[in-house]
């Protein structure tokens, strides 16, 4: 199986930098969600941690954080964004899971195939050792984007900030069930410069609640979500918010 080199080093700080509305967005809902299940402390893995956002907000809250990315450059930015917390460079189908209290996965990640082998075999296997790893009423809290994530074919999109721009194009295969999103950036890299890279990411969509069911069988208590609290997720996207008993 393949693993894909993805978020590189301009990408990753566009990301940061331009995209940070997200994990920010949902940090304070997702502390309210732990409280209301009495969870105040102890071990948070976040798989797909990127920058290090939310890994920084759980260690102003008084948790340890277990990050794992895929990205050398995510991982570069959230050691410096969180030194305190651990940060792994891994597939989270491979890394190995602690005793903990919550593992999250934010921003659609378990949808992305930077790891080739992603699928509902393989998720199916991730979402057992999570209830392994995870203490009696620990929570495992995740989103994920639904088919129909686009209205058109090719959806082509732009974006830019103080020192960067990215053209997005997206495209959607409801047979096959796969969102290819193909970027160019731009960062600028002096001052008439711009340093221009390119990368494809392509991510297979699920339903929420055929994902549901599977952690249900695995002895989950389980809800399907519009959004995290207050924060309310775009484009059939949905989340999922899962009880060890």
């Amino acid at each position: 199986m393949t693993k894909t080199s993805a978020y590189q080093e301009d990408l990753a700080y566009i990301h940061d930098v331009g995209f940070d509305f997200f994990a920010r967005g949902v940090a304070p809902e997702l502390l309210k969600i732990f409280h209301r299940h009495g969870i105040t402390d102890g071990l948070v893995i976040d798989l797909g941690c990127g920058s290090g956002i939310w890994a920084a907000e759980l260690i102003r809250s008084g948790f340890e954080v277990l990050g794992v990315d895929q990205s050398e450059a995510m991982i570069r930015l959230a050691r410096k964004k969180a030194p305190q917390a651990k940060f792994v460079r891994s597939s989270y189908l491979d890394v190995s899971l602690p005793p903990c209290h919550v593992v999250t996965s934010l921003g659609e990640c378990l949808c992305y195939l930077f790891d080739s082998k992603n699928g509902i075999k393989e998720l199916t296997r991730l979402f057992s050792r999570v209830y392994e790893a995870l203490r009696s009423g620990g929570l495992f809290i995740f989103d994920i984007a639904q088919p129909g994530q686009i209205d058109r074919n090719p959806r082509i999109r732009h974006f830019s900030g103080a020192d960067w721009a990215v053209l997005l194009q997206a495209e959607e295969d409801p047979e096959k069930m796969i969102l290819t999103r193909h970027l160019i950036a731009f960062r600028r890299a002096g001052y008439h410069h711009y340093r221009r890279s390119e990368e494809t990411h392509r991510l297979r969509l699920y339903w929420g609640r055929d994902l549901a069911r599977i952690l249900r069988t695995l002895g989950f208590r389980t809800r399907v979500l519009r959004g995290y609290g207050q924060y309310r997720l775009t484009a059939n996207r949905v989340a999922i918010l899962a009880r060890k008993p």
